[in-house]
């Protein structure tokens, strides 16, 4: 670590130094943004339930009610939209998923302009549900186009980011926003636990707070270990043999957790859109319903939100990977896996692999996403203190891919003599 920021800051790598300056600057600006409110509202005092997630994304933009607040959640809807539909359930987007590169940039542009759609329907939903009644649907409008503008802007800063800095600009502002919370959540922490305790108690208060900080230190430590985690499946070609004079064995990597933090997501808008109707309509019996069987904190709705978990950890999973089609491409490279027969027994060779591994993959997806749950139904402290979580495992995803590629260009650079 030390020494990558050594080559970082060296003279020779100067234009590096300045996209990490430039995302660090961007970063900033969207920070700044975070702290504008929408001209003519106030901050949300209500519990936010399922949309708690998307706050933690947002830096806290949501619950000041900013000009940010909706963030790129709309493209992260609008992505999962068009995913859907490269299933074959819309031949027009199956065929630019086979396109690569080309097609890749245009799913990108169609989310742009889905993403501002939908940007403009939920501002103008969630200023029908948080702002006081008697507003009238003008003043609905006008905050509506107002989050609309805040998410292109968000948006076209990602893009900078991409183009101009180190890493995913979408993904680096979203972890920006978790970071932002996390400081926060430790001053909270260190207060209910030490600052408010009697003279009797404060002992066991510090002892706690260093409690709390190991075992957080060591959820971010597991997490790390499961998200680099993966099962290497060996893979010969016909063409080439590894007892070959300095040939090395190919293999075929499958991470653990394949499917990211998709699954929770997936999971969080399932049981969220109940909640968002319930809201919107403002129908008094159905939000009843909601708080008593499909919030988390309940018995049924935590068991119903762990069971979607895996099934969209399967779902996501053998829809990002194939195993039909990577079987196929195997066999058109002349390649195949020692001791399987190439074609459908290869295939469900590959099925068998990613079943095991998705089911450890989901259940470690299970207690990241339901400790903080469990945690605050326990403990005593506020709900801005917490541990694991999604925003957790993001952040960590997150950094480790921007490292990996800051790493990478760096290694190039020195392997190319520069």
């Amino acid at each position: 670590m030390f020494a990558l920021l050594k080559q970082i800051f060296s003279r020779k790598n100067k234009d590096v130094k300045q996209r990490v300056f430039f995302t660090l600057f961007a970063l900033f600006i969207f920070k700044l943004g975070t702290m504008i409110q929408v001209p003519g509202t106030t901050s949300i005092t209500k519990d936010l339930g399922f949309l708690e997630l998307m706050d933690a994304m947002g830096g806290g933009a949501f619950k000041q009610f900013s000009i940010f607040a909706l963030g790129v959640t709309p493209y992260i809807s609008a992505s999962i939209v068009t995913q859907l539909l490269q299933m074959d359930i819309i031949p027009y987007f199956s065929d630019l998923a086979k396109q690569g590169p080309s097609g890749r940039m245009k799913i990108n542009k169609i989310n742009r302009y889905l993403a501002i759609i939908l940007a403009f329907l939920q501002g103008y939903i969630f200023s029908l549900a948080f702002i006081p009644s008697g507003s009238g649907a003008l003043e609905y409008m006008r905050i509506a186009v107002i989050l609309t503008a805040g998410t292109a802007f968000v948006l076209w800063l990602s893009d900078q980011i991409t183009q101009k800095g180190i890493g995913n600009g979408v993904s680096l502002i979203i972890m920006a926003g978790i970071v932002m919370t996390t400081p926060t959540m430790f001053v909270d922490a260190f207060r209910e636990m030490v600052v408010t305790q009697s003279a009797q108690s404060l002992i066991l208060g510090i002892v706690s707070f260093i409690i709390f900080v190991i075992v957080y230190l060591a959820i971010i430590i597991g997490v790390i270990y499961v998200q680099q985690s993966e099962r290497r499946i060996p893979i010969q070609y016909t063409n080439k043999t590894t007892s070959a004079y300095g040939a090395k064995q190919s293999y075929m990597p499958i991470k653990l957790n394949s499917a990211g933090v998709m699954p929770v997501i997936f999971a969080s808008m399932i049981v969220s859109i109940p909640s968002a109707i319930a809201q919107f309509t403002k129908n008094e019996d159905m939000l009843l319903f909601v708080q008593k069987y499909l919030n988390y904190n309940t018995v049924v709705g935590f068991v119903l939100y762990m069971l979607l978990i895996i099934f969209f950890a399967y779902f996501y999973t053998f829809m990002q990977m194939k195993p039909e089609e990577m079987a196929s491409n195997f066999q058109k490279q002349g390649g195949y896996i020692p001791g399987i027969r190439p074609g459908k027994d290869t295939a469900s060779y590959i099925k068998q692999v990613l079943s095991r591994l998705t089911i450890i993959g989901a259940i470690f997806l299970m207690i990241i996403a339901g400790l903080p749950i469990l945690f605050s139904n326990l403990s005593s402290l506020s709900t801005n203190v917490t541990i694991g979580g999604t925003g957790l495992l993001i952040v960590v995803g997150v950094a480790l891919e921007t490292y990996n590629q800051l790493e990478s260009i760096l290694l190039t650079r020195n392997y190319g003599g520069k």
